[in-house]
C-alpha cells in the first residue's frame, strides 16, 4: 500500500523547508498542492510527477493523494508554512478515514505566524492566539466573537489571511474590533511574503491598522498590552524584568 506525506514547506523560500521535509519530498513519486505552493518547489523536484490545482478545490487535492496511495504510490500534499496549521493535514486524515491501510505522516514546517514574528522581531514570546480572517470556512459573527475574546484576554494575535479581493475590508473591520478592547497605541506589525522576492515588514499602531495594505501573503501581529517597539522591532516581554532579572 501507498503512503501520503503532509509537507508544510514553510513560507516560501528553499532555505526555509526543513531537511525532513525535502526528505518526504524527494521519497515522493507525485508532488500534489495549491498552484502556488507547487510552483515554489517546481524548479527543485523537475523529476517529479505534479499536480497544481487551484484555490477552492482542497477536497479533490485530498482525493487524489488517497487514491495515488491506494494505486500503491507515495503522494506528498504540498501545504505552506506547517501543514497542520491551517494547512492540509486534517483534511487528508478526513478523506482517508474510510482507508486506514493508507499510511499517512505529518511533516511540520515553519509557519507563517514564526516566520513573520521573526521578521519583525519576538512578538509572539508570551502567550498568543491565532485567528484566520478568511470566512470562507468560519462565519465572520464567529470570528469576531473570537477575536474579541483574545483581545479581552490580552493576548497577542497572529491574524492569517487578512484580506482579499473577495474581502477587502476585513482587517478594517477586525482592527475596528479591536479598538474597542485595546489602546490605539497597541503596536502592530505586518509580515508580506516572507521569505519570497518581495518581503515586507512593517510596524505601526492598532489606530493605523485597518488602513494598511494587506492580502493572502500577509500574516498580521496585534500587541499585547505589554508589547514594545525596541529598536524598531516589535517585542512582548515574557516577564524577567519583573524579576528583577533585567
Amino acid at each position: 500500500m501507498g503512503k501520503i506525506y503532509v509537507v508544510g514547506i514553510g513560507p516560501g523560500g528553499a532555505g526555509q523547508t526543513t531537511p525532513r521535509a525535502e526528505a518526504a519530498l524527494a521519497a515522493s513519486d507525485a508532488l500534489v498542492g495549491y498552484t502556488t505552493y507547487i510552483d515554489l518547489i517546481r524548479d527543485r523536484y523537475p523529476e517529479k510527477e505534479l499536480v497544481a490545482t487551484p484555490m477552492t478545490t482542497e477536497v479533490e487535492r485530498c482525493k487524489t493523494c488517497r487514491d495515488l496511495a491506494l494505486a500503491g504510490r507515495t503522494a506528498a500534499m504540498v501545504c505552506g508554512g506547517d501543514a497542520g496549521v491551517y494547512g492540509m493535514a486534517g483534511l487528508v486524515y478526513q478523506v482517508c478515514a474510510g482507508c486506514p491501510e493508507v499510511e499517512i505522516e505529518v511533516i511540520p514546517g515553519v509557519t507563517a505566524a514564526t516566520a513573520g514574528a521573526a521578521l519583525l522581531g519576538a512578538p509572539l514570546i508570551h502567550d498568543f492566539a491565532a485567528v484566520s480572517l478568511s470566512d470562507a470556512l468560519t462565519p465572520w459573527e464567529t470570528i469576531a466573537r473570537r477575536l474579541e475574546l483574545a483581545a479581552e484576554g490580552d493576548f497577542v494575535l497572529c491574524l492569517y489571511n487578512p484580506a482579499s479581493r473577495r474581502r477587502p475590508d476585513t482587517l478594517r473591520q477586525a482592527a475596528a474590533l479591536l479598538l474597542r478592547h485595546r489602546s490605539p497605541d497597541t503596536p502592530c506589525g505586518l509580515a508580506r511574503r516572507v521569505g519570497r522576492p518581495g518581503e515586507e515588514a512593517k510596524i505601526c499602531t492598532l489606530r493605523e491598522l485597518g488602513e494598511q495594505q494587506a492580502d493572502m501573503f500577509t500574516t498580521v501581529f496585534v500587541g499585547s498590552s505589554q508589547t514594545r517597539v525596541v529598536n524598531g522591532r516589535l517585542v512582548t516581554p515574557r516577564g524577567y524584568e519583573q524579576k528583577g532579572t533585567l
